[in-house]
């Protein structure tokens, strides 16, 4: 099950492994780092070695049963705080919908939010990403993202990885996201979807990253997502799972994994929570491009504060 990885191998932003936007055709490259860097031992009491194992093949797993009803319930009532709050929606975390003042991504959660820090850091959670990273881990990003009901607009496919390397400068793939959700996740309310087994496959993509890219590609990415043909290839090699689920549903998935989720034009809202755990031999140097890093609120560079024990 296991690959073993060393923290001395962890790369400064001078050594480009998975180069992208630097090319006119895109390339599906292989992965050169492990999904599992842990080099044995027990996983913690949150995750079961068989739930590892699902992890390490498919590049996610789904958690149930993580929380109790009081603490989702706290959740739910610290979201309608944050989303109804006037002074958070003119914060530049804020994003809204494209079209709407609807909110649709709120980040930085784990330090705008007491209730949300604390479940970043809560050993549940933050035990198995060191498990799994095999390092001490921080957050490299947060964010509460809300689909309202019926007109909540989707974000295309697309791998975190391949936005981290090239705008934030992460070197290598040793990060997983962790979301938690907050409404029930179903088949027809804009859940996540991702591509089993995606996240062994590199897609380096065309076109050159703009200046300040993310004030548009939160809203509406376009720079960084596959293209046509790539998307097809993985969708063919792979298929698409949707993972569903009630309030406090813990999905974790590896960095690489291809993802996106469909507009949402059920009449319930879908609202999650998500927490990106970097290696902290992992943080992020230079960017990959010719650019600027993004905000330290979308990609934290300079507050990198190991999750404690």
């Amino acid at each position: 099950m296991s690959q073993t990885s060393n923290s001395s191998d962890a790369v400064s932003g001078l050594d480009d492994l998975y180069p992208s936007r630097q090319q006119s055709e895109p390339t599906l490259l292989e992965r050169r780092d492990p999904v599992i860097h842990s080099g044995g031992g027990d996983p913690p009491p949150s995750i079961t070695p068989q739930q590892v194992e699902d992890y390490a093949r498919n590049g996610f797993v789904v958690l149930h049963d993580v929380f109790t009803a009081a603490e989702v319930a706290a959740l739910q009532e610290e979201l309608e705080r944050l989303r109804t709050a006037p002074h958070i929606r003119v914060l530049p975390e804020a994003f809204s919908e494209p079209d709407n003042d609807e909110l649709r991504s709120l980040f930085r959660v784990h330090e705008l939010s007491a209730v949300f820090g604390g479940l970043a850091g809560d050993p549940r959670l933050s035990n198995i990403a060191r498990y799994i990273l095999n390092d001490e881990v921080y957050i490299h990003q947060s964010r509460v993202n809300l689909k309202p009901a019926c007109r909540g607009k989707g974000f295309y496919w697309h791998s975190d990885f391949e936005t981290w390397h090239v705008e934030d400068g992460m070197p290598r793939m040793r990060a997983l996201s962790m979301s938690i959700a907050l409404t029930e996740n179903t088949v027809y309310n804009g859940s996540l979807m991702l591509m089993p087994g995606s996240h062994r496959t590199y897609v380096a993509c065309v076109g050159e990253t703009p200046e300040e890219n993310y004030k548009q590609s939160l809203k509406n990415q376009s720079i960084g997502v596959p293209d046509d043909g790539s998307l097809k290839e993985l969708h063919d090699r792979f298929g698409i799972a949707v993972p569903t689920g009630p309030p406090g549903t813990v999905t974790i998935f590896d960095c690489n994994t291809m993802h996106g989720s469909a507009s949402n034009i059920s009449p319930l809202p879908r609202s999650n929570v998500f927490f990106v755990y970097n290696a902290i031999s992992n943080r992020a140097g230079e960017p990959f491009c010719d650019r600027e890093p993004r905000p330290e609120f979308i990609g934290a560079r300079r507050r990198i504060v190991p999750i404690p024990h």
